[in-house]
């Protein structure tokens, strides 16, 4: 069962760039899986699983990391950007996690924000594009990534969207730059609380894995104008429910 929530869930991220771990880990944990279980678990699972998605998103084209006669193309630049200093980012939230925990005005932040980028989105509304603004678009999105186990995709795809990257770019541009975070942050976890459960890991590594070849084709198929709307709406209702949760007036464990 594990196995295929992971399976639905990668599909799900590598296509639209955002949904494994805002998805996956209020369902574990909701089945009964503790919250030291199910963030290292979905960190070092989504890590291959993106890795391999990346893969298919280059051979389908959606974008291109390579480095051509010295040149490094636009899309691995960016991945670069976003992932300088969220590493240390990831790093720094999985202490916080494990030895601080307290995240109401993150949780806030973070629901914010995503609310206004999927509203920015919808509109057609954006900003500049600069390498600063990508730099804390990482750093944010990293840090809740090793706090949570999620958040990271639907904050760097609609970051990079509103600061006018093109869908498909943004989509495989977050799953790439998403691995080395995930990695830094099990690392973490794994150094600072160790590893319960590597039955639960496992299955969510050989799931996440399966998925990723599918989440790269139905991104090459889906069209710009229906990618727009999709990802504007998932970022408009993971937003609000992030701050309906944060407040209390849901009880569901949404991991943002």
């Amino acid at each position: 069962m594990v196995c295929i929530l992971a399976f639905v869930c990668e599909w799900v991220d590598s296509s639209l760039g955002m949904g494994y771990g805002t998805i996956l880990s209020p369902i574990l944990i909701i089945i009964g899986f503790p919250v030291l279980v199910v963030v290292p678990a979905i960190l070092i699972s989504q890590a291959f699983g993106g890795l391999s998605a990346s893969y298919f998103h280059h051979r389908f084209e959606n974008a291109r990391f390579e480095v051509k006669d010295g040149a490094v193309s636009n899309d691995l630049m960016a991945v670069i950007w976003i992932t300088s200093l969220g590493v240390l980012a990831a790093m720094f939230a999985s202490y916080v996690g494990v030895r601080l925990m307290s995240k109401t005005v993150l949780s806030t932040y973070i629901g914010v924000l995503v609310l206004i980028m999927g509203l920015f989105i919808l509109i057609g509304f954006s900003f500049q594009h600069s390498v600063q603004k990508m730099v804390l678009v990482g750093l944010v999105s990293a840090f809740n990534k090793g706090l949570s186990g999620g958040g990271f995709g639907p904050l760097v795809t609609g970051g990079q969207m509103v600061l006018g990257s093109k869908h498909k770019n943004a989509i495989a541009v977050t799953t790439f730059a998403e691995w080395p975070i995930c990695i830094a942050g099990f690392t973490a976890y794994a150094l600072l609380n160790g590893i319960e459960r590597w039955d639960v890991t496992a299955a969510l590594v050989i799931g996440s894995l399966a998925a990723s070849p599918l989440g790269a084709y139905t991104t090459m198929k889906l069209s710009k104008r229906y990618l727009r709307e999709i990802i504007a709406i998932l970022l408009i209702t993971l937003g609000s429910l992030a701050l309906l949760k944060t407040y209390g007036v849901i009880g569901v464990p949404i991991s943002m």
